[in-house]
């Protein structure tokens, strides 16, 4: 029989993600994928997988999963303290989990979403080549529930030894980031003093951000054309000025198309810091 995962506790939320889905824009369809790929890539080359398997994304932690047979496990992404059994463990660095044993994930004390990698290959529906949860179209798998089992595939005979890599020298995410930014297309909709607060001042996350966007408050971005503006195409790190001045950053699960100009667009290089920022953390943004 395979060995299954069983979902103890989800947590706030936990989805499972991937390197997403490319080349589907055209049909409306957002890239998705780990908001964190660095995390991502990093948890399943610490257990031996291939980078583009699976990982549970569970963001703000408190996730608790049971396996019917042992396996080894990752934990990277946020500074959470990780718990296999009644035995404290650490992030980023091999984990053996025996039969029965639940491994559970504490609240992170900075960072937002933890990444956690099992050897093997999750049983999950794929669509366009993903197994990743869309929050906002609903595409993919259902975020994970109280009670869920999913059954794991047996590790790829030509993937990686995990005991090869043993721990991975990772500094934690931060409160506090500076990402570059590159001009947008809709600059000219907005005020040159409007780009140079954007380059020059410090934002807060909202409460209000998720998978579709990161908002932010602080200063307002001023506009200088008022008329409206047909919508257009988007892409992952697109800053956004809707009407109120304050910018959206669109992550993975953003819509395809908006109305409201793009002043600028984060570095790629510099999605995965976006992606670990909690309600409260600050961002400043530099020119490219």
């Amino acid at each position: 029989m395979p060995t299954t995962m069983e979902v103890v506790h989800p947590g706030p939320i936990a989805t499972f993600q991937d390197l997403g889905r490319h080349g589907v824009m055209g049909l409306g369809i957002p890239v998705s994928g780990a908001l964190d790929e660095r995390s991502h890539r990093l948890a399943n080359r610490l257990v031996g997988n291939p980078e583009t398997h699976p990982t549970v994304e569970a963001t703000l932690g408190g996730l608790a999963v049971r396996f019917s047979g042992p396996v080894v496990v990752a934990v990277t992404g946020a500074d959470v303290d990780v718990f296999v059994g009644d035995r404290q463990e650490a992030i980023n660095c091999v984990l053996r989990v025996p039969r029965g044993t639940t491994l559970r994930l504490g609240a992170p004390r900075s960072g937002l979403r933890s990444y956690v990698a099992v050897s093997g290959l999750f049983s999950l529906p794929t669509l366009f080549d993903s197994s990743s949860t869309d929050l906002l179209s609903g595409l993919g798998p259902e975020p994970l529930q109280a009670g869920d089992r999913i059954d794991l595939r047996r590790p790829d005979p030509g993937a990686v030894n995990p005991a090869a890599i043993s721990f991975a020298p990772v500094s934690v995410p931060t409160s506090h980031v500076i990402c570059l930014v590159h001009p947008g297309p809709r600059r000219d909709w907005l005020t040159q003093s409007a780009w140079e607060t954007l380059v020059s001042q410090e934002f807060c996350v909202s409460p209000r951000s998720n998978r579709i966007g990161v908002r932010l408050e602080g200063p307002t971005l001023e506009r200088r054309r008022h008329e409206e503006l047909r919508s257009e195409g988007l892409i992952t790190g697109a800053i956004q000025v809707p009407g109120d001045g304050r910018p959206v950053v669109f992550m993975h699960d953003h819509p395809t198309t908006g109305g409201y100009p793009v002043i600028g667009l984060v570095r790629a290089e510099d999605l995965h810091l976006m992606g670990q920022l909690a309600p409260g953390d600050t961002v400043a943004f530099r020119p490219a």
